[in-house]
């Protein structure tokens, strides 16, 4: 039965009409309602009842109730004499008319059933009704059929069997090309069935039998095969098709008996191909699992963790025994990651007051804290962990760039191959290999995904404009948060990006101020995306003002800590800086030692982005799928942020860097003017990237003539050659010193301690050291040397004389361990042969250390 059917009210004949005549056995309550059909899987559907008696017979004119309301009442089995109620037997022969005609005065009119019918049943297959006659009365065959079918139209895919059922009410079976049941024109008229309306694109002819075998002769074979009438279904491949028709009372009564039960026999069941086994969860989970490796942004940061693990080698061949650069800098990073996650798991509220550089006081804060690794932290205690997790750490930024740079260029509208180019480019620029040693200079691939994400949430892109109808808040919203997070990791790249954002939020809210003066068209935002911006711009600005608290305590504390321009100037490169490769380069590196010799500070000052990033941005400049304007604000960009990073060399920075060191707040804490090459970096990649996506373009859209050439291969042979020039640019010789082994003596000395000599290298050395326990130091490594530590170093030169032990007594130190083979060449050399030692400090010599107790 269609959903057709169902929809319709049961209660009222189609065309509205009113039912005329007696209920059927068992009133209403047998009728079918659309809210009982069975919902199940045909396989799953619940055994066919036992077979119900016979209902007795209707009175005269009554209504016969139908299975399907398209389809014309079925005539009376045993009507009484006369014209009004029987048909002439000799209709059904070969000379009768049209059997459409005697249909059309028992069928309601189609418009009326059209009317009827509910859009919702569009969908589903519109099977047309032949026409019907009327059987003067049945045959013995018919009867026997019916006692032994009892009205079940139930088939067989596979075997090819099917039921039908006649206007008498007798089912007729056929299985194969032969009738199972007594009339063998039901098992000709089944197998004859005209194909479905929906699968032929025309309703076929009511009253043609256009399947039937020549020579079968159907209409004259009963009446069985000349009356048969319902829903036609075409078997496919190897199963044959069947003609059902209308059931009689007794067929309603086993219907009825059904959706008494909540199911119903469905006469087509075994025609529907075989329901397909729903997959399993742990299949539903593959598939899921797949979709997610397979995509771009997946595979993306797979290659961009593969490619900065392969170029940054051999950082993870030791990873706990290794530093990257040097022992100083990277040692004293490794502590600030392990103090953070320890001091938040200990004592949060003494987060910015570090274990070193005893007595000061947010001695944390004394350099750049990367606190936004503090979850790295939490894993691991000691040395060994803490190196390891500067390793990782290492690695991962340098991924997080690559991935950063890639998804904003193709945000911005470039190809896979342009992201490509970009990534390498900003991630692993030339001038990046003398920053191994500083972590929060390497961390900056969280500006470019911030961009990237508030570039997707506003939805714009260089290449497609401003689309309004694309804004996603919760990407803006995201963009936001990781912005913050890379402010949190410090100010020496993260305070030039705050100000960036805080340029761009006033570059937009003047824009929508022009716009509303000149009245022009406007878009309105959406208050989510404005809600999306509101709390992410007061998060940002949230972590910057708590990040800036500690550092301005600091700076009122300290204030010989300020960068003057003086120092300014010792830092800032020369122009032909910019054409310099630092010595850890491999393909430069060696070429450019004459010219580095020539740098006041070298590790600062060799700020060559790439040869080939010049050449690509270059051609970016010409042919790009960037417009004209877009390329010349690019250019301008590079420009200025190059002028930028020469500090006071470009004019004695009276008009580019003096300003800002004088009016922005915090940026008097910058020291080299250099590291604002990340900017003039990322410009160039954002050209290069479109003049490759263009020379891609430009193949896909060529002459087949051109195609015979090999001209697209050797274009894209092009934009691939680049990509490997770029990639051996990048590699490097970057040296990776073992870590000395902490002294054993270290860990058991009392607390706060001073380890001896001090200087920048042992103090970084010591910090790390004490990650296994954290005990207070007096050592301490920073962007700066607090007077405290100085005076200290001079008053303990004659250690272990009577002034050095008590001046230390009076600094609250209670021991001092002191490295042997550390001593040579610095101020205590003779410190263990030092004869004017105080009998009241207790020595006690260990194997590579020697600790003197002061109380």
């Amino acid at each position: 039965m269609s959903s057709t059917t169902a929809a319709r009210d049961p209660e009222r004949p189609p065309g509205g009409q009113e039912p005329t005549g007696a209920e059927p056995a068992g009133g209403p309550a047998r009728r079918r309602r659309w809210w009982r059909r069975d919902r199940r899987r045909p396989d799953a559907r619940r055994p066919e009842p036992p077979p119900a008696a016979d209902p007795p017979a209707a009175p005269v004119g009554a209504a016969t109730p139908r299975d399907d309301a398209d389809a014309p009442p079925a005539a009376d089995p045993d009507p009484p004499a006369g014209p009004a109620t029987t048909a002439d037997p000799a209709a059904t022969g070969p000379g009768a008319s049209d059997p459409t005609a005697a249909a059309a005065s028992a069928a309601p009119p189609r418009d009326a059933r059209a009317a009827s019918a509910e859009p919702a049943t569009a969908a589903e297959n519109t099977e047309p009704t032949p026409a019907t006659t009327a059987d003067p009365e049945p045959t013995p065959a018919d009867t026997a059929s019916t006692d032994s079918s009892h009205a079940t139209a139930t088939a067989t895919a596979g075997t090819g069997t099917g039921t039908g059922t006649g206007t008498d009410g007798d089912p007729a079976t056929s299985t194969g090309d032969s009738a199972a049941g007594a009339d063998p024109a039901a098992g000709a008229d089944s197998a004859a069935a005209p194909p479905l309306a929906s699968d032929s694109g025309s309703a076929p002819d009511p009253g043609s039998r256009s399947g039937a075998p020549e020579g079968s002769d159907a209409k004259r074979d009963g009446p069985a095969a000349s009356t048969a009438t319902g829903t036609t279904r075409t078997a496919t491949a190897d199963t044959t098709t069947a003609d059902t028709t209308t059931a009689d009372p007794a067929s309603k009564d086993a219907g009825a008996a059904d959706a008494g039960t909540g199911t119903e026999s469905d006469p087509f069941a075994a025609f529907a191909p075989p329901a397909a086994r729903p997959p399993g969860r742990l299949r539903r989970f593959g598939r899921a699992a797949a979709r997610v490796v397979r995509h771009e942004w997946t595979v993306a940061a797979l290659v961009s963790v593969a490619t900065a693990a392969a170029l940054t080698w051999p950082t993870l061949r030791h990873p706990t025994r290794t530093l990257p650069q040097d022992t100083v800098d990277p040692a004293l990073q490794a502590w600030q990651l392990a103090w953070s996650g320890h001091a938040l798991t200990t004592d949060p509220g003494g987060l910015w007051n570090g274990n070193g550089f005893f007595p000061e006081r947010l001695s944390y804060a004394f350099s750049d804290t990367l606190l936004g690794y503090a979850p790295f932290g939490l894993l691991g205690e000691g040395p060994a962990a803490a190196v390891l997790r500067y390793n990782i750490v290492f690695v991962l930024a340098h991924a997080l760039a690559l991935f950063g740079a890639y998804a904003l260029v193709r945000q911005l509208g470039a190809g896979r191959a342009g992201g490509a180019i970009a990534g390498l480019a900003f991630a692993f620029a030339p001038w990046r290999l003398a920053q191994a040693g500083h972590l929060q200079v390497v961390s900056t691939g969280g500006i470019v995904l911030a961009l990237a994400m508030l570039a997707r949430g506003h939805g714009w892109a260089l290449r497609r404009g401003h689309r309004f109808r694309v804004r996603r808040p919760g990407w803006a919203l995201a963009g936001w948060m990781v912005a913050a997070w890379q402010l949190s990791l410090g100010f020496g790249v993260g305070l030039p990006f705050g100000y960036l954002m805080l340029l761009a939020v006033l570059v937009t809210a003047l824009c929508w101020l022009v716009a509303r003066i000149r009245r022009a068209p406007r878009h309105p935002w959406g208050w989510r995306l404005l809600l999306a911006d509101g709390v992410g711009g007061l998060v940002f600005a949230g972590v910057g003002v708590g990040m800036a608290i500690p550092y301005f305590l600091v700076a009122a504390a300290h204030p010989y800590a300020r960068r003057t321009a003086d120092l300014i100037d010792l830092y800032s490169p020369p122009a032909r800086s910019l054409l310099i490769a630092p010595g850890e380069s491999l393909l430069w590196g060696p070429a450019h030692a004459p010219l580095r010799a020539d740098l006041g500070w070298a590790p600062e000052m060799t700020l060559l982005p790439g040869f080939t990033l010049y050449a690509l941005a270059a051609t970016g400049l010409l042919y790009s799928v960037w417009t004209v304007r877009q390329r010349l604000l690019l250019l301008a960009g590079a420009v200025v942020t190059a002028v930028l990073a020469l500090g006071t060399q470009f004019l004695d920075g009276r008009y580019t860097y003096l300003p800002l060191l004088r009016w922005l707040p915090g940026w008097d804490g910058l020291r080299a003017p250099g590291r604002l090459i990340l900017w003039t970096t990322l410009f160039l990649a954002i050209l290069a990237a479109g003049g490759i996506s263009a020379v891609l373009g430009r193949a896909a859209r060529m002459h087949p003539t051109a195609l015979r050439f090999g001209l697209r291969t050797l274009l894209r042979f092009a934009t691939v050659l680049p990509v490997l020039v770029l990639a051996v640019e990048c590699l490097n010789t970057v040296a990776h010193p073992r870590v000395p082994r902490p002294p054993a003596a270290l860990r058991d000395a009392p607390s706060p301690v001073l380890v001896l000599p001090s200087d920048f290298t042992t103090d970084s050395l010591a910090l790390l050291w004490s990650t296994d326990g954290f005990p207070r130091l007096v050592n301490g490594n920073s962007g700066f040397t607090p007077e405290s530590l100085a005076r200290t170093r001079e008053a303990v030169a004659g250690f272990p004389d009577a002034a050095s032990v008590a001046n230390l007594r009076s600094l609250g130190v209670r021991s001092v361990v002191v490295l042997p083979d550390r001593l040579p060449g610095t101020p205590w050399a003779n410190l263990l042969t030092n004869p004017n030692l105080d009998y009241s400090v207790q020595r006690t010599d260990t194997p590579g250390a020697t600790t003197f107790r002061l109380n």
